[in-house]
């Protein structure tokens, strides 16, 4: 099992930018499928970047250019950063995990909001 806690949401301007933190309660160097997905009122969760088994990266088209990524294997985190940010941007964002046989496993945070408005 893993617990996740993402942190950094908040509000920002358009235009702006903010960085996401997602903590993870033991390593995460052996799981390799982690991601970040968002949920804006009213719409279905969707996925917006992640990694996956061989350490690719994918993104949401709505983000590609603009969303960045990362992990730091050591400090069992994994962040996003999301740049030039539009009010469409506007969602709760969770962090999900996936590990085990075929990914069985599956753990998702809390969830952090991020507001876009001027």
């Amino acid at each position: 099992q893993v617990q996740l806690v993402e942190s950094g949401g908040g509000l920002v301007q358009p235009g702006g930018s903010l960085r996401l933190s997602c903590a993870a309660s033991r390593s995460i160097s052996s799981i390799d499928t982690m991601g970040w997905y968002r949920q804006a009122l009213g719409k279905q969760r969707e996925s917006v970047a992640g990694f996956t088994s061989g350490g690719n990266t994918n993104y949401a088209d709505s983000v590609k250019g603009r969303f960045t990524i990362s992990r730091d294997n050591a400090k069992n985190t994994v962040y996003l950063q999301m740049n030039s940010l539009k009010p469409e941007d506007t969602a709760v964002y969770y962090c999900n995990a996936r590990w085990g046989p075929g990914n069985v496993f599956t753990s998702w945070g809390q969830g952090t909001q991020v507001t876009v408005s001027s």
